[in-house]
């Protein structure tokens, strides 16, 4: 796949942008650069953006995309690794990560991140590390069924691990088919791929998708300036349970009994949220682009 290739349909765009703030003199970091959808949004609105990302392909098409303007950077790294892949330009005015797949990632079949495209079981977002074939070569049948339960929510986890070891697919297809060996005709579910958690799971663990969250939230109290947003997208009950726990922390909360005049316990955390519930697509945003579905988005800013 070339950079002019790699097309993809942003989500959430305005909504977004909005909660960012964008204006002259703004840096803002967008942790998932993917196609640069956010960030040519963001350099529309006046602000500097450096869009970080782990996959060089993205990096090259957004590169492209700017057309050379002087407040884009494009830096090749991990969202989790922001601290030290932005340091010159702490502290920040805004964080954007797109926890979804990429379009271009999850249409060419050489990336091997889709069950209804044969091409090898790779699932790599970069180009190092262990492929999700040879992820399931090298991981015990026990430990492959706590990843696909873990990751996946997968009920039937421990067949599909036991069946993954005894094949050992070197193909997206033939993964694909594995699982539906493995699981019974009549409990396959009826809104989505039989095989859409284990890929899901696969996919997570070979990035340390889950684990690079962590870190990222972890690490917001250093990246933002005060009065500086962090935006968070996610597409899946796990990310989503992650990131709203993380921010409720960061807010805080006093736990002085009712009616104490003033707040002595000091739980005040130094973050507000931006809103208090998360921003779905629209329903016309849904019926253009169906993958927007499971989108949430929620932010907080630092307020001290």
């Amino acid at each position: 796949m070339t950079p002019v290739d790699f097309h993809h349909q942003t989500v959430l765009l305005h909504e977004t942008v909005d909660v960012l703030l964008p204006k002259e003199g703004k840096v803002i970091l967008d942790g998932t650069l993917g196609g640069g959808g956010h960030t040519e949004a963001l350099l529309a609105r006046g602000a500097t953006v450096v869009g970080v990302d782990r996959d060089p392909v993205a990096l090259a098409a957004a590169t492209a995309r700017m057309g050379g303007n002087a407040r884009f950077q494009a830096r090749q790294g991990n969202f989790a690794e922001l601290s030290s892949v932005a340091q010159d330009l702490l502290p920040v005015d805004g964080v954007l990560v797109d926890l979804g797949v990429s379009s271009p990632q999850l249409d060419v079949a050489e990336r091997g991140f889709s069950f209804m495209k044969d091409g090898p079981l790779d699932m790599r977002m970069g180009d190092t590390g262990p492929t999700a074939a040879e992820l399931i070569a090298i991981t015990d049948e026990r430990d492959l069924a706590q990843i696909l339960r873990d990751y996946g929510e997968e009920p039937f986890a421990r067949p599909i691990a036991r069946e993954l070891k005894r094949a050992l697919p070197q193909r997206t297809l033939e993964a694909a088919e594995v699982v539906k060996r493995a699981v019974p005709r009549k409990a396959w579910p009826d809104r989505i791929h039989v095989a859409t958690r284990t890929f899901q799971a696969l996919r997570m663990a070979v990035n340390g998708e889950l684990e690079a969250l962590d870190a990222l939230l972890a690490s917001l109290p250093s990246l933002l300036k005060v009065g500086g947003r962090a935006a968070v997208i996610s597409f899946h009950s796990l990310e989503d349970r992650k990131v709203k726990e993380a921010f409720k922390a960061l807010v805080g909360g006093c736990t002085c009994p009712p009616g104490f005049p003033v707040c002595v316990c000091n739980s005040q955390g130094n973050f507000a949220l931006v809103s208090k519930k998360a921003v779905a697509a629209s329903d016309a945003e849904v019926e253009a682009n169906p993958r927007s579905r499971s989108a949430h988005l929620r932010a907080v800013e630092k307020v001290r």
